[in-house]
């Protein structure tokens, strides 16, 4: 136990002297840079007071001094000067205004070309109504088709438009009221035609069944 206690003893010990070396060199080092700083301080002080007893014995002469001259111009040399702006006369800014305008003109035609031309691909397809395009749809078509199978090809056809199959059946119900589709039944599903081809495919049982 004895022994363990040594060693961290003698350490102690020389930590303590070791801190107490550095806190009196410390208070040297304050001692010496405060006399130097006490010095210095009273150098700047006459400077300062001999440089202002020069400069009134210099104003009183109404000389500048080589020293000032060659100082004030270093400082002019190293400022550089405000630019300034260029005058613009009546006729040039009536021209530059032409410009302006002619450029923003110009601009706004050209926007208002890719809109148009942008807007005439689109609006036929949107101006066009669901019933036309079914009844188009169905003409087409040399088959009965269900109003599942429409509402896909519809939606392959135009994308743009978002097509459900409950309005294309409410659509086809409508053309079948007027007449302008027909509706057939094959066991539980029902298929719609246009009344053209229901007509052709009529014609053709008829001709069919007749002998020969």
């Amino acid at each position: 136990m004895s022994k363990t206690e040594t060693p961290a003893t003698g350490l102690s010990t020389q930590y303590a002297s070791q801190v107490a070396t550095d806190l009196e060199n410390n208070l040297k080092e304050q001692e010496r840079v405060s006399g130097e700083l006490a010095a210095l301080q009273e150098q700047l002080a006459t400077l300062q007071q001999e440089h202002a007893v020069l400069v009134s014995i210099q104003q009183a002469l109404g000389v500048t001094s080589a020293s000032q001259t060659s100082a004030a111009r270093r400082t002019a040399s190293a400022v550089p000067a405000p630019r300034k702006k260029a005058t613009v006369g009546p006729v040039q800014g009536k021209r530059a205004q032409a410009k302006k305008s002619a450029a923003t003109s110009q601009k706004s035609a050209a926007k208002k070309s890719v809109t148009k031309s942008a807007a005439d691909k689109t609006t036929p397809a949107a101006q066009r109504t669901l019933v036309e395009i079914v009844r188009e749809h169905l003409t087409a078509q040399k088959e009965p088709r269900s109003a599942a199978e429409i509402t896909t090809a519809l939606g392959q056809q135009h994308p743009e438009r978002d097509i459900k199959s409950t309005v294309v059946r409410t659509t086809l119900e409508g053309l079948v009221a007027k007449n302008q589709a027909q509706r057939s039944k094959q066991g539980s599903s029902v298929f719609y035609t246009a009344p053209e081809v229901a007509k052709a495919s009529a014609a053709g049982k008829n001709s069919q069944e007749q002998p020969a």
